[in-house]
């Protein structure tokens, strides 16, 4: 039968566009779903602010009647315009192993932005460099975590197959949890405290953590600006982001470093409840919520999600204050491993830290580009 592309218009179908993947991947032993209920908020233009930006598009490929793909289009018009491009980007991008499926859908995408002006399609990339970001392409024997891609082998010849080539890659690693904390780190934070006056802040309660991350945002749009994809966030997409996430946030993994009452530095990072997402199939009811406070509890991975030090700042042993830190309670909670997430092929420097911490190599994702002249 040939592929009919549908452009989603309906509640009915953007059911169908998130739930996909659940048919897709359910053989898919390293999948991790996402949280279904994070997803429907991610395309409802009222709830995410991004949309108010970017222009989108929605496509479903059918054979037969029946749902073998899907895509999404994006334009973010305030990243093109920051950076004096034209680009269009691809995301969300799920097929069959089937060519002609994703052939028609990438066409598709490809047609809109050619009419919306665009001369280039990246991808996989969403909003912004925080969306998951590109294809595994390496690591597919790993179980997937929160906030990164995991797709099928054959997607990432598919997408070749059409043309696209590679624009960059990122990397995550895994670092070992050190079981006594090397005595020249404990030396740099005392130094970094006394001569630099630096003060490393810790948390016990999700509330003491609203009064840092606000700040912690505003660093982040400071330290980023040069990072792969980022857009900067304003005030109340900082509020909402917030306001997701907190409640989620295990306080003592947040470490932050201030100098006169003013965020320096910060790391973010958070229980790997992978297994929890698996169990729950993606959905917070009935019981969904309970696997994944369990899985919170008793892993003993944390997943790093965010890291920045404040320019003027670097060099001077706020890494390795907030390290120590780190470590120290991943020690006292018998935490054996953190997962870097992505670190782009180019940031030589983060690459270097994580080589001193013996992080391992453990994934490879792609993003791709092409053409659209």
């Amino acid at each position: 039968m040939p592929v009919q592309i549908k452009q989603v218009k309906s509640k009915g179908d953007l059911r169908k566009f998130i739930y996909l993947p659940d048919k897709l991947h359910k053989d898919h032993e390293t999948w991790v779903p996402p949280l279904y209920s994070d997803e429907w908020k991610f395309l409802n233009p009222k709830e995410n602010k991004a949309h108010s930006y970017s222009d989108t598009i929605l496509f479903l490929a059918y054979r037969d009647n029946e749902v073998v793909g899907r895509i999404m289009g994006i334009i973010n018009k305030n990243h093109n315009k920051l950076n004096n491009i034209k680009r269009g980007r691809f995301f969300l991008p799920e097929s069959i192993n089937n060519q002609e499926v994703l052939h028609e859908l990438i066409s598709s995408v490809e047609e809109w932005a050619r009419k919306k002006g665009m001369d280039k399609l990246v991808g996989p990339l969403g909003f912004s460099d925080k969306d998951p970001q590109g294809f595994l392409i390496e690591g597919f024997e790993h179980r997937a975590i929160i906030a990164s891609a995991c797709n099928h082998k054959y997607m990432v010849d598919l997408i070749a197959n059409e043309g696209f080539t590679k624009e960059i890659d990122l990397l995550d690693f895994v670092i070992p949890v050190p079981e006594k904390i090397p005595g020249v780190y404990e030396r740099i934070l005392q130094r970094a405290s006394r001569k630099e006056g630096f003060v490393i802040q810790e948390f016990t309660k999700r509330k003491e953590l609203k009064a840092f991350i606000i700040p912690v945002l505003r660093l982040m749009n400071e330290c980023y600006s040069h990072i792969y994809g980022f857009v900067p966030i304003d005030e109340d997409e900082m509020i909402k982001l917030a306001n997701q996430y907190i409640p989620i946030l295990d306080p003592k993994y947040l470490k932050a470093v201030t100098l006169d009452g003013e965020i320096a530095g910060f790391v973010i990072g958070i229980p790997d409840f992978s297994e929890g997402l698996q169990k729950s199939r993606g959905r917070l009811f009935p019981f969904g919520i309970f696997r994944i406070m369990k899985a919170m509890k008793n892993t003993d991975r944390v997943n790093l999600l965010l890291g920045a030090v404040k320019p003027k700042h670097q060099n001077k042993g706020i890494n390795v204050m907030m390290a120590v830190k780190f470590f120290e309670t991943a020690i006292a909670n018998g935490i054996k491993e953190l997962e870097s997430h992505l670190i782009l092929e180019t940031n030589t420097k983060m690459l270097g830290e994580v080589e001193k911490a013996r992080g391992r190599f453990c994934k490879r994702f792609r993003i791709f580009i092409k053409d659209l002249l």
